[in-house]
Parts: structure tokens; sequence; C-alpha cells
């Protein structure tokens, strides 16, 4: 039996891009490139939608609900005389929004995209009857999708959720944890159904509702393949990246199986944030970390191995019902 460890691969240097430049797609890359949006142009339409971008009222009201101060640093940006200005969060990307759904006061956040791109194409796919509604699909819930066609831009409402996987109370019971495991699994298995490797699977696209629901973000560099044999990518760079794209200096000759490689990290990462070293977890990721990515196993096999591992780990007799 292989040693086992609870410390997944390091990122590769290679990993701290957000967008690749992919020589296969016919020069799209304009279309795939992050957006900057004139946010206050869209303003309007995006009221008419129900929907209300984050002023600096509001963030003086989120200080105030809290019973906390407002920083200085604020306060120096922003007058008294100013509380209908849009106020972007300094922590998102430009892409990236804080928002109100007008009708319940739900927090939302919009995020730009190219009409054109493949992250569009792939999120409106899978939030579209009858995949949105599928058990298997934990893509985050998306409440609108607003099209100009004029400017040849998108904006993808979504449900506010937390990338604090944990909790300040700390780290939930492993009934718990295993079921937020099958979610991470369900759903890359879920897309792979449908031929869309994701292609930046890690902690930092995932997000909870803190209700036992966790859901995939960023489809920046997501694929979906219409043939049964995907095509290489060329100048892959992601988050974590697979031993076969270092040798191939940055090509990708199996998208899926990269899938594969990474899923198998998240799922050492997690144990490692949430204290659950199982030895049977671990042990359950070293087939899909072969170095060979033809050795790796597909995510429908990886997704029937945990349910027969599951139930083999010890003190788990009364395991809920996982599905």
């Amino acid at each position: 039996m292989p040693s086992v460890s609870c410390d997944a691969p390091p990122p590769s240097p290679a990993s701290t891009a957000s967008s690749f430049d992919d020589d296969n797609d016919d020069g799209d890359d304009d279309a795939n490139a992050r957006v900057r949006p004139n946010w206050p142009a869209y303003r309007a339409a995006l009221r008419l939608r129900g929907f209300r971008l984050d002023t600096v009222q509001d963030v003086r009201d989120f200080y105030s609900r809290r019973g906390r101060r407002i920083p200085d640093y604020f306060l120096a940006r922003h007058s008294a005389d100013v509380n209908d200005a849009l106020c972007p969060d300094a922590g998102l990307p430009d892409n990236l929004f804080r928002g109100t759904r007008t009708c319940d006061g739900a927090k939302v956040v919009i995020k730009a995209v190219h009409l054109q791109s493949r992250e569009f194409a792939v999120i409106r796919f899978l939030s579209t009857p009858p995949l949105r509604d599928h058990p298997m699909n934990h893509c985050i819930p998306v409440l609108d999708l607003l099209e100009v066609e004029q400017d040849s831009l998108a904006f993808i409402v979504m449900e506010e959720w937390s990338s604090q996987l944990i909790d300040d109370e700390g780290p939930c019971c492993l009934r718990l944890f295993l079921a937020a495991l099958r979610q991470f699994i369900e759903h890359v298995a879920f897309m792979h159904k449908h031929r869309i490797a994701h292609l930046d699977i890690s902690l930092r696209n995932l997000l909870t509702d803190y209700k036992g629901h966790y859901a995939y973000i960023d489809y920046e560099l997501s694929r979906r393949f219409d043939d049964a044999v995907p095509a290489c990518i060329s100048g892959f760079r992601t988050t974590e990246v697979p031993p076969e794209c270092e040798l191939l200096n940055g090509d990708c000759p199996d998208p899926f199986k990269a899938d594969v490689w990474a899923l198998a990290v998240l799922i050492l990462r997690a144990c490692k944030l949430a204290g659950y070293c199982v030895k049977e977890i671990v042990q359950f990721t070293i087939p899909m970390l072969n170095p060979h990515p033809e050795n790796r196993p597909s995510m429908s096999d990886v997704l029937r191995t945990f349910d027969e591992m599951v139930p083999t780990i010890r003190d788990l007799d009364r395991l809920p019902n996982l599905h």
C-alpha cells in the first residue's frame, strides 16, 4: 500500500494566472478575456431586472447593523453627500460587484463577462432547466442573466455565498464533511457527463451557504466539448497544474483527467483544512493523482468509489444518506 499523507501537492509556480491564451480557439481570446465594465452605465438596466448595485450608503448600513465603527479610510474617501454613489468592493476584481435583490433584500454578486465567452455559455447551459434543477448540479445558484448585445456584455447575477468554508464555530462533524466532499465530487461528475471540464478546481472556487450546501464558481477556464475526445489545450495555466502539463510545457492533453487530478488535490486540502486526515479518504485520492493521466479514473468511477469507501470508515456505522 502506498504511503499516505494529508498534504496536497504544492501549487505550480505557473498557477497564479486567472486566464490563459488558447491556441485552439481560432482567435477568440478577446471574448474570453476578463472585462472591466463601466458599472454606472448598467445600473439602471440591472435595477429594471430587480437588482441594485451597492452604494456608499449600503456600506455605511453594513457597519451600522453590526455595531462596528466605519473605518477612517472609508470616511476619508466618501463624504456624507455621496451616499448614493456606487461603492465597489476593493477586495473584488473589476468584473465583480456586490448588490441587493430589491424584492427581498437578499445579497447578490454580479459578474460581468463577454457575451460570447465560454464562461457565459457554460453558466447559461448549467443554469437552464432541466440541468439547473438536477440534484448533481452544484453550480452557484444563478438568479438572472442579463445580456447587453450592443456592448457584447452579459451580467451573471448570483446568490452571495461565503468563501469561508468553515465558519467561526469550527469544523463540522465528519459525517457532514463527507457529505460536503460528495457534493464536490458530484458536481465534477455532472459536468463531465455533459462534456464540460471545469479546469480550475480548487478550494478558492468553492462557496457555501452554511446550510449544508456547497457550490462551484469561476468558469472562466471551463470548456464544453462536442467531440468524444477533447482537444489538447495549449498554454494551460490554472490553480492546480497536473504533472503532464508541467512536462509538456503547459499543454493539457486531456482536460477531463486534469480535473480529476485537481479534485484530488482539493479533497486533500479540504481534509487538512477541516482536520480530517482520514486514512481511507487519503488513499481514495491516490489513483486520482496518478502521474499518467490515462491511468486516472473517470469521474463516474471516482463517485462510485467514494460511495463504496464511505461505509468502510470507522465509527460511521450510522451515516446519514449522503446522496
